[in-house]
């Protein structure tokens, strides 16, 4: 299994748009999603999106994003759009794609990273630190975390 930059194999594009616009979308159209992916195809740039491969298949993607949360602008960088293939839940891949990010972050330079998620319990497990809730827009709870890095990770870009 590898990890590695979505613009490094552009041609799952398509299925991590539908993936997290299915997962993530509440009310939003996927053009949304699309845009967000779109921009995140620039090396060294964010938002940056992973994507997790075995073979040929595509078995989850993440973000790393400037912002994922609105309304809380003052954190970032963000670990966003966590999404890992029914197929392949259950294998440890989610924190495989957790650990990727919060290595590229910490290779950029950042010392925190944040994310949001409507659910308790499942972070925790990694690491990060419950600081709050945070309101997703228009209305909805969710819960704020923080993950501080160790600047002196790696982060496979390219």
């Amino acid at each position: 299994m590898n990890i590695l930059p979505l613009y490094a194999a552009p041609q799952y594009a398509e299925q991590v748009i539908d993936w997290i616009w299915h997962a993530f979308g509440d009310g939003l159209p996927r053009e949304f999603f699309q845009s967000i992916v779109e921009h995140s195809q620039t090396p060294g740039a964010l938002p940056l999106t992973f994507i997790a491969v075995e073979g040929e298949q595509l078995l989850g993607t993440v973000g790393l994003w400037r912002c994922d949360l609105i309304t809380r602008q003052d954190l970032y960088p963000w670990l966003a759009a966590l999404y890992v293939d029914e197929t392949a839940r259950g294998k440890g891949l989610a924190g495989q794609l957790q650990q990727h990010v919060i290595a590229c972050a910490a290779r950029i330079g950042y010392t925190e990273l944040h994310l949001w998620s409507a659910c308790r319990d499942f972070y925790e497990r990694y690491g990060w630190q419950y600081i709050g809730d945070g309101l997703e827009y228009p209305d909805k709870m969710v819960h704020l975390y923080r993950y501080s890095l160790d600047v002196s990770a790696g982060c496979t870009t390219e």
